[in-house]
């Protein structure tokens, strides 16, 4: 995703690499992500990235050679729950936030929404 000036917008690489990293079968090097990208990004783009995510505390690393290997701190499901709860905090009426979207989710998820509800699943 860019912007009207053909920048990054914000945030979208950092999250482009953490999808890198949760579509891998094993944790993965700077060099390793930067490939997986496909882009135009040098070497010292990628490194400065993975650096920042784990200072955030969005990936883990370990030595690995004269650098690190990479994962993420959270498979792609435990995020998005983060990120829904974190968005319902704070709130002054969560249940009309929670009625907005429970109304527009899609058949398929209103059935497993109300199944894990029930405590079927």
């Amino acid at each position: 995703m860019t912007t009207k000036d053909g920048r990054r917008a914000p945030g979208s690489l950092e999250a482009e690499i953490v999808s890198v990293l949760r579509s891998a079968a094993t944790p993965m090097t700077a060099t390793e992500v930067q490939k997986a990208l496909g882009d135009d990004l040098a070497y010292n783009t990628v490194q400065t990235i993975l650096t920042r995510l784990h200072e955030k505390d969005s990936v883990q690393r370990r030595r690995a050679g004269r650098g690190h290997e990479y994962w993420p701190t959270e498979d792609a499901a435990t995020a998005a729950a983060s990120r829904m709860r974190a968005a319902l905090a704070g709130l002054p009426d969560r249940q009309a936030a929670l009625r907005k979207f429970a109304a527009s989710l899609d058949e398929p998820d209103v059935a497993v929404l109300r199944e894990l509800l029930a405590g079927e699943s």
